[in-house]
């Protein structure tokens, strides 16, 4: 949630949370963007669910969608180098 309230919430361009987006619920969306940002938990590193991410990954790129994965220790240990990571697709 630091990256909703302290970035996301108020940033130039909106971004919506929780959207479905086929058979898919992504973290954040911004339709004018067309931008994904999912936030992975420790469960992400499992052999299974990075399969999983890599194919709902390709699914979302291949609808054109530009999708940028951050881990929830990048939030809490440079929270300020993934807010400019995420500024250089807006």
């Amino acid at each position: 949630m630091k990256l909703w309230y302290n970035y996301l919430r108020n940033c130039k361009c909106r971004f919506l949370r929780q959207k479905i987006i086929d058979n898919y619920i992504v973290d954040f969306y911004s339709p004018k963007k067309q931008i994904v940002i999912e936030l992975d938990g420790g469960q992400h590193y499992e052999d299974t669910a990075k399969q999983k991410d890599q194919e709902r990954d390709s699914y979302l790129k291949s609808l054109g969608l530009t999708v940028l994965r951050y881990t929830n220790v990048d939030i809490n240990k440079n929270f300020e180098g993934v807010c400019a990571d995420i500024e250089r697709y807006l």
